[in-house]
């Protein structure tokens, strides 16, 4: 059983509005899993839309501000009551070392969201992901496939029916 779920956006407001229901099934699986934090790997080439999904997200999750990429900072944190959202951008890393001294292990814990942008240059440094995001260009849209790497998140995003009208 094929357990990948595949998106096309023809357009980036259709993509917004999708990242916004993500966080909503996102944020309903934490909730019923508070034990646990979610690590999501988003993957695709440069300007595929990475950061605009994970601003979708952020937001949708109740961050009222910009939603800017940590590309020079590494990560930008979200405080979000009761859950805390950490969006990592690692394409700027030169070693994955550099994150032993950013103290990276602190951000994966219980009722966290990691969103996390060029993943395998932190390789060896960071969890494993629960969800990969890969996101392809397809002409002028994007395709977007989010493959789960549990059964447990797999079940859960089978009921996950995004309402797209963007």
């Amino acid at each position: 059983m094929d357990s990948n779920f595949t998106f096309h956006f023809d357009h980036e407001p259709a993509m917004l509005q999708f990242g916004q229901q993500l966080a909503v099934a996102l944020r309903q699986f934490l909730a019923q899993h508070s034990e646990q934090g979610l690590v999501i790997y988003l993957n695709g080439e440069l300007g595929a839309g990475k950061t605009t999904l994970t601003r979708s997200i952020v937001q949708a999750f109740g961050h009222q501000g910009n939603v800017k990429s940590p590309t020079y900072t590494l990560v930008e944190e979200y405080p979000l009551t009761p859950f805390q959202l950490y969006h990592f951008d690692l394409y700027r890393l030169a070693d994955p070392e550099e994150l032993e001294f950013m103290g990276i292990r602190d951000y994966f814990r219980p009722q966290t969201l990691c969103l996390l942008e060029w993943a395998s240059r932190g390789q060896g440094m960071i969890p494993e992901a629960d969800l990969t995001i890969q996101i392809d260009y397809v002409g002028e849209g994007r395709e977007l496939t989010l493959i789960p790497q549990s059964p447990q998140l797999a079940s859960f995003l089978v009921e996950f029916r995004p309402n797209l009208t963007a």
